[in-house]
């Protein structure tokens, strides 16, 4: 008896028996409406069409839901760029209507106070900056109801009670460069004053609709959001102190200003990293989303603080070992919470006094993004789980979540491998987790090979949830015989502000011996072969990757690095977070220890290179500047000893945003595993790539 995919078949001969099994699967495809090749799990073509709905608000009398369905282009057949951001709109029996479809990039969706209207903000038609556009939820053309010389980056609305039309409305942007300044520029005159030709944004008081001019607040920074109190006298501000990109990780703080003087009454001191920020229904408190501490890597503390001058934040989940990621008022002393926990989430609810209970245990689906009804009685958020990318769900008093909206209907037809949540000990006895991909086709007491993909951040984390995109092999990967290992490593969030902390001052120490481990316990467990594992991963997932195929290269058969990480000396010189950098990564300046940044490097262990490394990197990256790659790709191949590759991608930064850079990344992704882990290896493969066949 042979065995191909599961499928026992009689007979001697192993070419008899593969006819047959294409015989079988013709005949399944046939029946359940699907190409034969379709049995064969998720391929390139299909990743490059996955929808994923990217944010969810309720309307105040929970009737409906508006939500934002990000819907890439085709590649070969649109014209390239990210993917387009559409407005639909369901109601609470799970029918769906598209609103603002098409080639449109719609952001920061709203609800009129009377449910009548959904905003948002989008650049449509012959709008050369991005405006506030809304449109009426009974039907009828979208209507701009403000515009600006520069883009609206945000905007607060409060209803007067009884005509949205007289909505006060407080908007965010930057003014407009001085005339002369534009006219030299026009001129050649464009050169960059690095760092100091920035502006800052302010915000802009009007009536919505209105002809009136928008009057200005100065205040002393450069504003990142801004919204209203119930009174509509108020005005809730997160400000940093430039609109550089550091000053906006590190430094914005929370100010009450009072919206007829445009005078700050109110500091609040947060100390750290800051994330959402929401008034209560009475105006009394704010809650947000905080750093524990100035070098917490990440904030996920639900902190309150009162508004009549008060200046003591309090953390109202002291215990919790998870980070808090989104927030909604429920009452006036009531807020609910979602939070990442392990790989999973919790949803939760907290009052003043802090007594808390939990809604939604972890363990089922992946869950963000909340947005409550008027009366706290009914929840919109995304969601996700290893069936299916980010849907609309809906929480219902003490219900189970519900999902609503159904995109990626060809998923349901498509096998899919099995995906668990695993833990295991790292050499130090600490306990670790990750999430584990089986291959599609999988047969116990079977060795395969695998692919690692370590996250970046490091501050961030995996759940056990929809594991597939462009960069993440997932079920691509399962489809084509691989095991997939997603680590969440000492560093990640999900698990504590002490958990995160443990991999700073610390760079590529235990933090990814981790991955190692990691590895190990698999190949103890017997399910993957320890001479074919590859490692991948962006950014500090690209650093490890790095790493593996330099300091650890005796333990790598491939490594693909994503604007990764090779030299964290001129990294601290050339990127736009060194403050960061300092505060909640290496916890040290470059000159305090200058032999500690050259042992963490990369480059620094070239000499230790076998493994054939694929190197990928935009060109107009930020944050990790593209001669990172470049440094590591021209020692690689100096050396001659492993094969090496690199691919820079034009117009592209810290991650590849257009369907072709996409697709070419997916591409190159696999068919360097497979050449080196499955294949012949030894000379890299073919350069060119044949996209139209990917897409077939």
């Amino acid at each position: 008896m042979t065995k191909y995919l599961g499928i026992s078949i009689l007979g001697t001969s192993t070419y008899d028996a593969m006819l047959r099994v294409m015989l079988v699967l013709s005949l399944w495809a046939t029946a359940h409406n699907c190409p034969a090749d379709d049995m064969a799990g998720i391929q390139a073509r299909h990743v490059a069409k996955l929808q994923f709905v990217t944010s969810v608000v309720a309307s105040p009398d929970a009737r409906h839901f508006a939500y934002i369905l990000s819907v890439p282009r085709e590649p070969l057949g649109d014209a390239d760029g990210p993917a387009w951001s559409e407005l639909h709109v369901l109601d609470r029996d799970g029918k769906s209507r598209p609103f603002v479809t098409g080639k449109v990039n719609v952001d920061d969706i709203s609800w009129s106070a009377d449910g009548r209207y959904v905003y948002y903000r989008a650049k449509r038609n012959d709008d050369t900056k991005t405006s506030l556009y809304r449109i009426p939820i009974d039907g009828g053309e979208s209507q701009q109801i403000a515009t600006a010389a520069t883009d609206i980056a945000g905007y607060s609305l409060i209803g007067n009670g009884q005509d949205p039309d007289h909505d006060l409305l407080a908007y965010v942007a930057k003014e407009d460069q001085p005339k002369q300044k534009q006219e030299v520029r026009d001129k050649g005159f464009d050169q960059e004053v690095y760092e100091e030709d920035w502006q800052p944004a302010r915000i802009w008081l009007t009536t919505a609709g209105a002809n009136d001019e928008p009057r200005m607040l100065d205040l002393p920074g450069s504003v990142v959001s801004v919204a209203w109190s119930p009174s509509a006298t108020e005005l809730a501000v997160v400000m940093a102190p430039t609109s550089l990109v550091d000053d906006f990780y590190m430094n914005k703080k929370l100010y009450i200003v009072d919206a007829a003087s445009g005078s700050i009454t109110q500091t609040i001191d947060n100390p750290g990293k800051l994330g959402d920020v929401a008034w209560s229904p009475n105006g009394k408190y704010l809650a947000m989303i905080s750093a524990a501490d100035r070098n917490d890597p990440h904030e996920g503390r639900l902190m309150v603080v009162g508004t009549a001058g008060q200046t003591e934040l309090r953390d109202l989940l002291p215990d919790l070992q998870a980070h808090v990621s989104s927030i909604a008022w429920k009452d006036n002393d009531t807020i609910v919470w979602v939070a990442d926990e392990g790989t999973s989430s919790r949803v939760g609810s907290v009052t003043i006094a802090g007594q808390s209970q939990t809604l939604v245990e972890p363990g089922g689906e992946v869950l963000g993004g909340i947005s409550l009804s008027k009366d706290g009685r009914t929840a919109g958020l995304v969601g996700h789980t290893p069936r299916h990318p980010h849907e609309v769900f809906t929480l219902r008093g003490d219900g189970k979540p519900t999902r609503i909206s159904h995109h990626n209907a060809w998923l349901e037809s498509m096998p899919l491998a099995k995906q668990e949540t695993i833990t295991w000990k790292a050499k130090d006895g600490l306990e670790l987790q990750g999430v584990l991909v089986y291959p599609l086709h999988y047969v116990a007491g079977r060795r395969y090979p695998l692919i690692m993909l370590v996250h970046g951040g490091p501050e961030s984390h995996e759940s056990d949830g929809w594991m597939t995109s462009y960069s993440r092999p997932g079920q691509l990967g399962a489809a084509r015989g691989f095991m997939v290992f997603y680590i969440n490593y000492r560093g990640s969030t999900g698990r504590g502000v002490a958990f995160s902390k443990l991999g700073q001052a610390d760079a590529a120490g235990k933090e990814f011996d981790d991955l190692i481990d990691g590895i190990d316990h698999l190949v103890d467990a017997g399910l993957v072969d320890r001479d074919r594992v590859g490692i991948t991963g962006g950014s500090y997932g690209g650093y490890a990757s790095a790493w593996g195929a330099t300091y650890f290269s005796d333990r790598f058969a491939a490594s693909v690095m994503f604007v990764g990480i090779s030299d964290a000396i001129s990294k601290m010189g050339t990127t736009d977070i060194p403050e960061e950098m300092y505060l909640v990564h290496h916890r040290k300046r470059l000159w305090e220890d200058w032999s500690y940044f050259a042992e963490r490097s990369p480059i620094r262990h070239v000499q230790r290179n076998r493994t054939p490394t694929l190197i990928l990197h935009g060109k107009n990256d930020p944050r990790v500047h593209p001669s990172q790659s470049l440094e590591l790709h021209r020692h690689l191949k100096t050396l001659g000893q492993a094969p090496v590759r690199l691919v820079l991608y034009e117009g592209e930064g810290h991650g590849n945003r257009k369907a072709a850079a996409r697709l070419d990344y997916n591409l190159r992704l696999m068919q360097w595993m497979e050449h080196y882990l499955q294949g012949p290896g030894g000379t890299a493969p073919p350069a060119e790539l044949d996209y139209d066949a990917a897409l077939k």
